[in-house]
């Protein structure tokens, strides 16, 4: 029987491979935002994965559901919080909990170690790797004896670290307390120790590191071996090589008895620290106190305010000697008050103090040796310590960093700083949602459950008071919560005929590379572009920003020993700089000051720069 007519076209339909694919889902948002991005910008260029790989992965009913709860009232997602979360893509601390590999599910943990007689300890790692933990760690080793304990890592490489470590090693006889890093590379932490070694007989205590090469934050540490009877304490680093870091150090071996305590590094090689050291070693009887460096070779500019409060006052019969004290090359605000005020038959000997604007205040007139006192002030303005000055500066900007515009030639072999995104991963909100949550501290804070005295509430505040800040002269500013926002502002500078760029790995990071063919976006003509920046914040928000008068260029990265192609770098260059700040680390790094030379950079992985299309 003849197969009717209808029926043969019927199957070559159905069995069409364009009609039988599924086609994309045209209520996601990825295809709500290319519909959005073709209608204001419509030149048909690509949509770049780097920017559309940072939307929601909500999906369309999520989306619709979150959407309806915050239309309603934005608090009610609180109590959806985690599922809210872990749907949206977000950085939240209540379903950011450490596993299970590192501690038990709780960042609350009580007790470790008490009572313990001989034998050996070991904790190895607590938090490592985590993104905003809130940690408190209450007792490690109280009231053994004989009893060795280790402390590996606690809270290593994390992102907007909140950390109270109550009690290591209280109350302890014989054996030792070994702390081999505390809080080691993070990024914006805020921690909190309060009380290491105290009331310990005859133990040996050995603190390696605490907050070392972190950036940007604040950290205290309440005690150290207070009222320690016999024993070693031996404090090895406190916030060496960190930058832009507040540190609040309160007593160290107070009231110890025949204690031998070895202070070797605080603060050393720092960038702008802000300091406070209140007490070491007061009121000790007998033993021998040791302090190597403090504040050694470190970068804090005219700002920086120093407190070192008490050093040995009223002790007894005690050594102590004190090596190095602001061995810098730039001058820094320090108050140094009371050392060896009231000691009774002390030896005390004060080796090298180095500090401009130093006020130096009540230390013992007796028994006191006191070698080398420095203050460069006098000689600051000579051309010999001026060029002393920029060489120590220039170490604490990262090579390759900022470069000049002559560096953009095929051939220049030239140093890339570290690119990569350091930023947790986070996602966009829906705009919808987006535009529901008031921009403030109270109701972010309130809505992702952020407590404002932590490391990630601060984060907050700080990305807030960017975005409400006045620009600066030739400034347009703007802080986008979605794309659609950069899409807006980014149109509403440079027109609807616009494209957006950026580098395109991070290859060649913290190495030297080879400049392969460079193209001026535009002709290499002065323009405007639209730079845009993240911020640390629970969804993804960028600092978006116009200035006047740069040239944008897209270079090939290569190898320099083979000379392939490994990454395509987009670096922007700053023609005018006059409104820049004389201490800008672009001119720390290059000389002569502002407005006198034009300062590059590359746009780094996760920023982004807009320009008007160019299809060269």
């Amino acid at each position: 029987m003849a197969v009717p007519l209808f029926f043969f076209f019927f199957f070559l339909l159905i069995s069409s491979p364009a009609l039988t694919s599924p086609s994309p889902n045209p209520f996601t948002e990825k295809a709500a935002l290319i519909r959005y991005w073709n209608r204001k910008i419509p030149n048909n260029l690509p949509h770049p994965s780097f920017l559309l790989s940072k939307l929601t992965p909500l999906s369309a009913s999520d989306a619709t559901t979150f959407f309806n709860l915050a239309a309603s009232d934005p608090s009610l997602i609180s109590s959806h919080l985690t599922s809210f979360c872990s749907a949206a893509g977000l950085l939240c601390p209540t379903d950011l909990t450490p596993s299970l590999s590192s501690h038990p599910r709780d960042t609350s943990f009580t007790n470790y170690g008490t009572g313990s007689a001989d034998g050996l300890s070991s904790f190895k790692n607590y938090s490592d790797n985590i993104n905003v933990p809130l940690d408190t760690f209450r007792r490690y080793g109280r009231d053994s004896a004989g009893h060795d304990d280790k402390f590996s890592f606690y809270d290593h490489n994390g992102n907007a670290v909140t950390a109270n470590f109550t009690s290591y090693g209280t109350n302890t006889a014989g054996g030792t307390d070994d702390l081999s890093a505390y809080d080691e590379f993070s990024n914006v932490p805020d921690l909190k120790f309060t009380n290491y070694a105290a009331e310990g007989t005859g133990r040996e205590g050995r603190f390696s590191q605490y907050s070392v090469r972190t950036n940007v934050g604040n950290q205290s540490f309440n005690s150290y071996g207070k009222n320690g009877n016999g024993g070693t304490s031996d404090f090895s680093s406190y916030a060496n090589n960190s930058n832009v870091i507040g540190s609040a150090f309160t007593h160290y071996g107070e009231e110890g008895n025949a204690v031998n305590e070895t202070f070797s590094s605080y603060g050393e090689n720092g960038n702008v620290p802000e300091n406070n050291f209140r007490s070491y070693g007061e009121e000790g009887n007998g033993g021998n106190d040791t302090f190597s460096s403090y504040r050694d070779q470190s970068n804090v500019g005219d700002t920086g305010d120093n407190f070192f409060t008490s050093y040995e006052k009223s002790g007894n019969e005690g050594t102590a000697d004190f090596t190095n004290y602001g061995n810098s090359t730039f001058p820094s605000s320090d108050n140094f008050k009371g050392y060896g005020e009231g000691s009774f038959n002390d030896l005390i000997t004060f080796k090298e103090y180095f500090a401009d604007n130093t006020s130096f205040k009540s230390y013992a007139k007796t028994g006191i040796e006191f070698k080398e006192y420095h203050n460069s002030s006098s000689s600051s303005t000579s051309p010999a310590i001026a060029a002393m000055k920029q060489a120590a500066a220039k170490r604490f900007v990262e090579p390759g960093k900022f470069f000049r515009e002559r560096n953009l030639k095929k051939g220049t072999v030239m140093p890339m700083p570290d690119i990569r995104d350091r930023m947790p991963p986070r996602s966009f909100l829906p705009r919808s949602i987006a535009g529901k949550i008031l921009f403030s501290a109270v109701a972010v804070d309130g809505i992702f459950h952020i407590l404002p005295d932590t490391a990630m509430g601060k984060a907050v505040d700080s990305t807030i008071a960017d975005c409400e800040r006045a620009p600066s002269r030739g400034e347009t500013k703007r802080c986008a919560a979605s794309v659609e926002d950069m899409i807006d502002f980014a149109v509403a500078v440079l027109g609807d005929d616009i494209e957006v760029r950026s580098t395109a790995n991070t290859k060649g990071s913290k190495g030297n590379i080879l400049i392969g063919n460079v193209r001026g976006v535009n002709g290499g003509k002065v323009t405007k572009s639209v730079s845009c920046h993240q911020s640390l914040f629970p969804y993804m928000v960028y600092y978006c920003h116009s200035v006047p008068r740069v040239r944008v260029y897209v270079a090939e990265i290569l190898a320099v020993d083979t000379k392939e192609k490994i990454n395509q770098g987009v670096a922007i260059c700053h023609i005018d700089t006059s409104d820049w700040s004389p201490t800008h680390g672009a001119f720390v790094a290059l000389g002569p000051g502002p407005g006198k030379i034009e300062v590059c950079h590359w746009i780094f992985e996760g920023d982004m720069t807009w320009t008007v299309a160019d299809r060269a």
